[in-house]
């Protein structure tokens, strides 16, 4: 196996990029290839505390880079020969078998539709992190897509709980979909006609729906995948790793307040740093590009060497999953949902 990785993307580029994808390389015996500018990334390594680059690790120069400010319709024609488009060339070339970036988000989104491409007969790519929720739960969508059709989110359903049972081997995976309440008769005309798209791909067995579910209900593990658009799905996103970060803060304050309490901390610790860990988006990895033909995967703009050991373990996994190829496999039923969703709305 052979992962890709934007070495100039993300914040904390490139030093913890490659810091993370050596560590890596190591502890999980893959063979990493690291685009980026050469000797950036050699003087990264060289400040990680490596003389030479470990076995299984090689270096793709690429002289240019896409930052946060870059037009994501443009970034394919005006960095042809960034971090970002070579490796992703790279990917579609079949010179490994997944791809990882901490860099801007809409430039990944595009360059990934254009380059690597989407699955014949999926309109939208979408993101599909997993949220730390009991044995874990998709998010589909998580803000590539911030304005969506009824039939999106259909697809996103489809996908998602393919995806789950792949990533998370859960045999039957309930799929919800986010609103502003439970009952069917809740939401705008996008909610309420997906909800009745989706329901009906369950009387035909496509996916296991389980009607609505309000976002203070996504903590209490009640949904394998939660179908969003993506601009409800990223707020929602940020709203979960905004209340862990409040929360270890919290915990942390408490424990601190008193000799009486540092020692009540000495006999929970395990339990407290257990949470944290479940908590940590570092550890999750990043964000499944789900609908390319080849994993893609966004990792956190602010990505440590943490996170990216996490971002690669995730893009193992989707590899030996076999992921990508079973969304191909089931392309027939998803579109066949998709094209009797639209006939039923033109009717």
């Amino acid at each position: 196996m052979k992962i890709i990785i934007d070495a100039m993307g993300g914040d904390h580029a490139p030093k913890e990029i490659v810091l993370g994808a050596l560590q890596a390389a190591e502890e999980y015996k893959t063979e990493i290839v690291l685009v980026g500018r050469g000797e950036d990334v050699l003087n990264a390594m060289r400040a990680g505390g490596w003389d030479t680059l470990p076995a299984g690790v090689e270096v793709a120069d690429a002289p240019d880079v896409v930052d946060m400010h870059a037009d994501p319709t443009e970034v394919v024609k005006q960095h042809r020969t960034s971090s970002m488009v070579l490796g992703l060339k790279m990917l579609a070339d079949g010179e490994g078998d997944a791809f990882i970036s901490a860099g801007n988000t809409g430039a990944l989104l595009t360059a990934a539709t254009l380059v690597v491409k989407r699955i014949r007969g999926i309109r939208r790519a979408a993101f599909a992190p997993i949220m730390p929720i009991g044995s874990g739960s998709v998010l589909i969508d998580a803000g590539a897509n911030a304005e969506c059709t009824p039939e999106f989110l259909l697809q996103f359903g489809c996908m998602g709980s393919l995806y789950a049972r792949k990533a998370l081997h859960k045999p039957q995976p309930r799929v919800a979909l986010l609103n502003n309440g439970t009952e069917d008769s809740k939401g705008d005309g996008l909610h309420k006609e997906a909800y009745r798209l989706l329901q009906e791909a369950a009387g035909r067995g496509l996916l296991h729906f389980t009607g609505n579910i309000e976002a203070r209900d996504v903590l209490n593990d009640k949904a394998d995948v939660i179908v969003a658009d993506g601009f409800s799905g990223n707020i929602l996103l940020k709203a979960v790793e905004g209340t862990a970060q409040y929360m270890g803060r919290q915990i942390k304050g408490i424990f601190l307040r008193s000799p009486a309490s540092k020692l009540g901390y000495l006999f929970c610790r395990r339990g407290v740093k257990a949470l944290q860990e479940q908590m940590d988006y570092r550890k999750i990895g990043g964000s499944m590009l789900v609908g390319i033909t080849k994993p893609v995967i966004k990792a956190h703009g602010s990505s440590d060497a943490v996170a990216i050991r996490g971002a690669i373990r995730q893009a193992m996994d989707a590899v030996n999953s076999g992921f990508c190829d079973e969304i191909r496999a089931s392309i027939a039923s998803i579109t066949d949902a998709r094209q009797e969703a639209e006939h039923v709305s033109e009717a």
